[in-house]
């Protein structure tokens, strides 16, 4: 049991997911490696459709991401990811290689 604010959760609390590492790859896809260890890659093409993701059609943006406080950011931190959101809709990167 775990408390949060005055609540107590059954269970223990879910570890806190940081990106440790990350390499833009073609294609608009992101190798990530997370605090946890594992690695996944995302593919941002679906994302890039939406309004906050689009400058991130251009490859060069795209490829200067970088890790600021465990999170994938571009754009001097303008453009950011959760890391949970990427550890989710990833693919596991053992899978695909």
């Amino acid at each position: 049991m775990y408390i949060v604010d005055g609540i107590a959760y059954a269970g223990d609390p879910a570890p806190m997911i940081k990106v440790s590492g990350v390499r833009p790859m073609k294609d608009h896809k992101l190798w990530v490696r997370f605090s946890t260890g594992t690695a996944k890659i995302m593919d941002f093409r679906p994302l890039l459709k939406t309004s906050a993701f689009a400058p991130l059609a251009d490859e060069e943006v795209f490829r200067s991401v970088y890790i600021d406080r465990g999170i994938a950011v571009w754009n001097d931190g303008e453009i950011d990811i959760a890391p949970e959101y990427l550890y989710e809709h990833g693919v596991d990167a053992e899978e695909t290689a």
